[in-house]
């Protein structure tokens, strides 16, 4: 009789190995000649042997051998997980990568309470004090924050550099039009600081604001936004990004265009998106080129635009503009990193997706479930990547081979996977 452990191992493998040729087929051929989707076979009576190994080897003592040995023995799967994911799944709102290899994740949806974590080796602590984190482009100075405000440090709880508060709601508001308390202080969808360290990007459902020293400065909506939609703010897809020179600022939201602001604060684009809703916005690593998503249920199309056409670039929806050329097609976007010569996005159906600056595909690697947030290592050979199921994957980019498990098209193989689910207690290393 074929135990759950060699069970689990066949079917996983196999279906990595079936859904590998499906999609070298498809993408050589064709997929009228690829045939039918392959597809996973029943494994939910499986769950309860691979939840009780998955356990025994967390417990104190395991060294690294064992858990190298435990993912040879139950390689990692999405498919089988699926059904538990919905009420068993920690989404994370934050991660980042630190130079030592350590990752900062911010657990939980934005509008969820939840903790800072730092995530090292096979140990996770708990930070204490820390509502939400986020990091310049640059990669030099973070932010952190709780009730009494925003804390600038250069480098992780290095010297404080700014102390900046939140947001009255009173911010550039049209003339004649009375201001509102926010009922609360913002909860941050990202926070992110400047290349100088003196100004923070605060992007939240109660708006886009930037925090200074002299008080916070409204972006999004504009005075203009709100004379037509009045108050109070509630964003929904509200996304944004700082190149890494400092010199823009990317902001949007589900409704409107993609808005482009330079470092004064003056709004120098209105772009139109390729798709019903604008959902995401990411810089080259040069600053030489952003990316807009938007989407339309779970699929989504990505324009890019040379930052040196930003001044007075004004486009409407789905306009055929050689400015704002389609870079690609299919991902709803929710995270996004750059690397020398292409883009890497996570979307909504657990994949990876890499491209170069004029939309020729590189690869893709399927994670599983809605990519949440993701960061890359300052020499690009590092990707950390969270997702919608709890998990927390590091991935090293050109390794060469990809595990026998890795369903994708890139030699890159995972090297470590986190668990983070409800009923854990504390998240477990796959």
């Amino acid at each position: 009789m074929t135990s759950p452990q060699a069970e689990w191992q066949k079917h996983v493998l196999g279906y990595a190995d079936a859904i590998n040729d499906y999609v070298r087929t498809g993408l050589a051929d064709g997929w009228d000649k690829a045939g039918e989707e392959p597809s996973m076979p029943p494994m939910q009576h499986l769950l309860p042997h691979w939840l009780e190994a998955l356990r025994e080897v967390n417990q104190p003592g395991k060294d690294e051998a064992a858990h190298d040995a435990f993912r040879k023995a139950w390689p990692p799967a999405h498919a089988p997980l699926a059904d538990l994911l919905d009420s068993q799944g920690i989404k994370s709102s934050e991660l980042l990568l630190l130079d030592d290899g350590s990752m900062l994740l911010r657990a939980g949806a934005p509008y969820q309470d939840g903790p800072v974590l730092h995530l090292q080796g096979a140990t996770c602590t708990d930070i204490e004090g820390i509502d939400f984190i986020g990091r310049c482009p640059q990669r030099r100075y973070f932010a952190t924050c709780n009730d009494e405000g925003v804390t600038v440090t250069d480098g992780w709880l290095g010297p404080k550099v700014a102390e900046l508060a939140w947001p009255t709601g009173h911010e550039d508001l049209p003339e004649g039009m009375e201001g509102e308390d926010l009922e609360d202080r913002p909860r941050p969808t990202r926070l992110i600081p400047f290349p100088d360290g003196q100004r923070v990007l605060l992007v939240s459902s109660s708006g886009i604001y930037v925090l200074a020293a002299g008080g916070a400065r409204r972006l999004w909506p504009t005075a203009e936004s709100l004379e037509e939609d009045g108050l109070p703010v509630r964003l929904d897809m509200e996304h944004g990004a700082i190149s890494p020179d400092g010199k823009w600022i990317a902001v949007g939201g589900q409704d409107g265009a993609h808005q482009v602001f330079d470092a004064q604060l003056n709004m120098v684009s209105s772009i139109g998106p390729v798709g019903e809703y604008p959902h995401y916005a990411a810089f080259s690593g040069d600053s030489q080129m952003a990316i807009f998503n938007a989407c339309h249920f779970y699929e989504g199309a990505t324009l890019a635009v040379d930052v040196k056409d930003f001044p007075g670039l004004d486009t409407d929806f789905y306009d055929d503009d050689p400015r704002t050329p389609t870079v690609q097609e299919g991902a709803r976007v929710y995270a996004a990193v750059h690397r020398q010569g292409e883009f890497i996005v996570g979307d909504a159906q657990g994949y990876l997706r890499a491209f170069g600056p004029t939309g020729r595909k590189h690869w893709h690697h399927f994670v599983g479930s809605t990519v949440m947030a993701m960061d890359i290592s300052r020499d690009g050979n590092t990707l950390v990547v969270s997702t919608c199921a709890g998990f927390i994957s590091t991935i090293r980019l050109d390794a060469g081979k990809a595990a026998p498990w890795q369903i994708g098209t890139g030699g890159h193989r995972e090297l470590q996977r986190w668990l983070f689910w409800a009923s854990f207690g504390r998240p477990l290393l796959w």
